[in-house]
């Protein structure tokens, strides 16, 4: 008898810890979603050009200290320092299809990638499922498909472009269900992670759409 009640109190704790982590997962990554968007605003108002490669400095040195302090409360100092950087490195782009195409491409950007989040993450919630037999894959294609991107900086192939916007879409879509089932069956604990993790995702996909639609209604 005692060791059943000890198997439901064990269950009992673990089911408060997962509604823990999610609660503040998705608590802080609206609020970094929230910031995102006021640097995003104010690099357009500003006017400032494209980054390029530039950009990936300040985002490996934030993503460093992330990791580094993860377990304390400057660890949300980062996270808004990195999902700031990133708003801030997106507006230029923003600023461009609205000049050239208007909002509408952004604006479907935007649905579409809160339809996959919403999608990927419910279908996990709903299941329960256990996907933790992806992460060596999604790490290996995640990786491929950066330093894919990195090498058509300097080529500029249109088609390789479209193949690597293709890539982190699937890809970002995949590692968004992949946290979502580590959060529910206990491999990620660490709100902050899971959040820095989810929200790169989605500034994945949201960029690929853009990238995306924009390309095809060109053709």
């Amino acid at each position: 008898m005692q060791e059943l009640y000890n198997t439901q109190s064990a269950t009992s704790e673990q089911q408060l810890a997962v509604s823990r982590v999610l609660r503040n997962t998705y608590m802080l990554l609206a609020m970094t979603l929230a910031f995102s968007a006021v640097t995003a605003g104010a690099a357009m108002a500003m006017n400032v050009g494209f980054l390029g490669l530039w950009m990936l400095l300040p985002y490996f040195v934030c993503l460093f200290m992330v990791e580094k302090t993860k377990n304390s409360t400057a660890g949300l100092f980062w996270v808004f320092a990195l999902t700031g950087w990133l708003g801030f490195s997106i507006g230029p782009m923003i600023n461009y299809v609205a000049a050239n195409a208007g909002y509408e491409p952004i604006i479907m950007a935007l649905g579409g990638t809160a339809l996959i989040f919403f999608a990927m993450s419910g279908y996990v919630l709903t299941t329960r499922k256990d996907l933790s037999f992806m992460g060596g894959f999604l790490t290996i294609g995640i990786l491929v498909a950066f330093i894919a991107a990195i090498a058509n900086y300097f080529f500029q192939i249109q088609g390789m472009s479209l193949a690597i916007s293709s890539m982190f879409l699937l890809l970002g879509s995949a590692i968004i269900a992949w946290q979502t089932s580590a959060i529910i069956h206990g491999g990620e604990r660490n709100y902050i992670s899971a959040t820095v993790t989810l929200f790169v995702m989605l500034y994945n996909i949201f960029s690929s759409l853009l990238h995306l639609i924009m390309s095809f209604s060109r053709d």
